[in-house]
């Protein structure tokens, strides 16, 4: 395949920006003091500016977000001729990468991380399931039953609608699937008519035959057996059953279809041959481990999908890996493999990671100061746990190479500061010596002081105190260091991970910060879970507002309207700004143009950029 660009991974990425815009969903009307409209309004962009690896490679779009648990599904949305490529990284959400490319080069441009808000709950398949020539959407209706999304759009143009809150068998009665289990629907057997494949915890599998459509136009389908081919996958390490994916494709070139099998407890990809016919099936083969002489090792619980993306006339294959029983950490970075036929059964491994971004990992929490000292902000990326050191969590470091008003980063390497778990520094002068130092969160209760043994020009971090203050309860320390009395010190917020704040006043001297706990659910507010503040005058009115990211409620806005002496803070809303899980932002003026942009780390370890303003 060598038309194809291999430079950095098996598949070209190119990039479309999606509006996101920002309101609230509060009450409160803009200030009147505010000039240009407000809330500002914050605009989606995957590629704003170039962000080069440690040997100089772009990645191929460095503020996606991140992956760590992709599920693929490849079709052509807009019937153009070539795979459009689909990802659902969350529960009830699709990622849409249209291919902007040819069917033998595809490039893939990100469109929207929410495709057309469908709810699609744990998985969903993408088929032609009434053989009208579009694709329609099978998923998970929750709990464990199977939704169908027709669509009632055109091949070109796709608009899904909900047919039937479940999928039921031919005497009326919804079909059952097991939610973390990824079932597969196709004709298997050449007859005309869809068989649908539905794996089971016991390490079996359930076939239902349609039997062609109802009244309603939808297909119903015939129970056939429990027990399909007498199949029974049990962990090859442990003799367990467990969670399960399948997908069916002709491996061998012989014209039938095999079955690839990912399971929990299975710590690679089997592969289960068809050794009849297209029109007689017969998979009554010991699986094998795949690919065959060179098989596939991961945390487990891996997803396979076979697709000619190349269209040289053979199957190639994407697996993303949802971490298994085999420490599904290790997979939080390195997750989306691409695997290449290069002939008959041989499949080349190309990548690990076929969709290059930001990756730390998990939880991110992304920061943005100048620790060089040349007045441009460089960009530090922490993670939760390092999935190639279980022991500790790392933070990534992206030096700006470019100017104050046109960025470029490039990957420095990693670093350790405090020798554990959910490092998320905050950045300050705490000693009066001109640079900075950091009070570092960690995933217990506490905050460690690491001060800058080298100069403005050259942080080198030195840890002082790995408890220098400590949450009364609690754990997951976000610390945000800001001067909230305006008396030329700096103050400490810190979020945690029941939701509620902490707040510390300085009640120390310019050469010694020393902090005093003044509450332990500060202002009573409560997010829920996992709060991640952050301080920001949104509103142009010369005080610091307050954003707090969350696991699950988004950004929510609490604007000052008191004075810099005095704040008094007052719920806004929440951010129309469409973040992933954990949202931690971080504000930075990037461009120079003297508005502030936002950063967002998330559950998936990656960034979320968006523009302040329209562009």
């Amino acid at each position: 395949m060598a038309h194809m660009n291999r430079t950095f991974s098996a598949i070209t990425f190119v990039f479309a920006l999606v509006l996101a815009g920002c309101g609230s969903a509060g009450s409160s009307t803009a200030p009147d003091s505010v000039g240009g409209g407000f809330p500002p309004v914050f605009e989606r962009d995957v590629a704003p500016f170039s962000v080069r690896d440690e040997e100089g490679k772009p990645y191929d779009m460095p503020f996606r977000g991140g992956l760590n648990v992709p599920r693929a599904q490849f079709t052509d949305i807009d019937a153009d001729g070539d795979f459009d490529l689909f990802i659902q990284e969350s529960a009830g959400q699709i990622i849409h990468f249209e291919n902007t490319g040819t069917p033998t080069e595809p490039e893939f441009s990100w469109r929207s991380d929410e495709y057309q808000g469908l709810d699609v709950g744990e998985w969903y398949r993408m088929l032609d399931i009434d053989g009208d020539g579009d694709t329609d959407i099978l998923s998970e209706e929750r709990f464990s039953y199977v939704r169908l999304y027709r669509n009632e759009g055109t091949p070109e143009r796709a608009q899904f609608e909900v047919a039937m809150d479940s999928l039921r068998d031919a005497d009326g009665t919804p079909i059952f699937a097991d939610r973390q289990n990824i079932p597969h629907i196709m004709d298997l057997d050449c007859d005309g008519h869809m068989d649908l494949f539905i794996g089971r915890v016991t390490g079996t599998i359930t076939r239902y035959e349609s039997v062609g459509m109802g009244a309603d136009n939808v297909p119903r389908f015939r129970f056939v057996e429990d027990r399909w081919e007498g199949i029974e996958i049990v962990g090859e390490n442990v003799s367990l059953h467990g969670a399960n994916t399948m997908t069916f494709g002709d491996i061998d070139g012989d014209g039938d279809s095999d079955l690839l099998w990912g399971d929990f407890f299975e710590a690679g990809l089997l592969l289960v041959r068809n050794q009849g016919s297209c029109s007689a099936p017969s998979f009554r083969s010991e699986p094998q481990n795949f690919p065959l002489g060179d098989p596939v090792t991961t945390s487990g619980y891996n997803a396979p999908v076979l697709v000619d993306i190349d269209a040289d006339g053979d199957q190639d294959i994407f697996m993303g890996v949802l971490g298994g029983a085999f420490n599904p950490n290790a997979s939080t970075r390195e997750n989306f493999y691409f695997f290449e036929q290069t002939g008959s059964e041989s499949f080349e491994l190309l990548t690990t990671r076929a969709i290059r971004d930001i990756d730390s990992g998990s939880e991110s929490v992304v920061r943005l100061v100048d620790l060089d000292g040349d007045s441009d902000l460089d960009m530090l990326v922490s993670n939760k746990i390092e999935p190639a050191n279980s022991r500790t969590s790392l933070i990534f470091r992206y030096e700006n190479v470019g100017t104050t008003t046109s960025p470029e980063f490039r990957f420095r390497g990693t670093e350790d500061w405090v020798e554990t778990y959910h490092q998320n520094p905050t950045f300050g002068d705490l000693d009066g010596d001109g640079d900075l130092d950091a009070m570092v969160g960690t995933w217990n209760r506490d905050i460690a002081l690491v001060t800058n043994s080298g100069s403005a020009g050259s942080f080198e971090p030195e840890l002082i105190d790995a408890k220098a203050v400590q949450l009364t309860r609690g754990q997951n320390t976000a610390p945000v260091l800001v001067d909230l009395d305006a008396d030329g010190d700096l103050d400490m917020v810190a979020g945690e991970a029941s939701g509620v704040l902490n707040f510390w006043r300085n009640v120390g001297t310019p050469t010694r910060a020393e902090f005093e706990l003044v509450s332990d659910s500060w202002l009573d507010i409560d997010v829920g879970r996992r709060a991640f503040p952050t301080f920001v005058d949104l509103d142009g009115d010369g005080d610091q507002d307050l954003v707090l990211g969350s696991e699950l409620e988004g950004l929510l806005l609490f604007l000052n309207t008191g004075t810099p002496e005095v704040p008094k803070f007052e719920a806004f809303g929440r951010l129309n700004v469409p973040v992933q899980g954990l949202s931690a932002p971080e504000f930075a003026d990037i461009d120079g143009d003297g508005d502030m942009d936002l950063f967002v780390g998330g559950v998936s370890g990656g960034v979320q950029f968006y523009w302040n303003g329209m562009r």
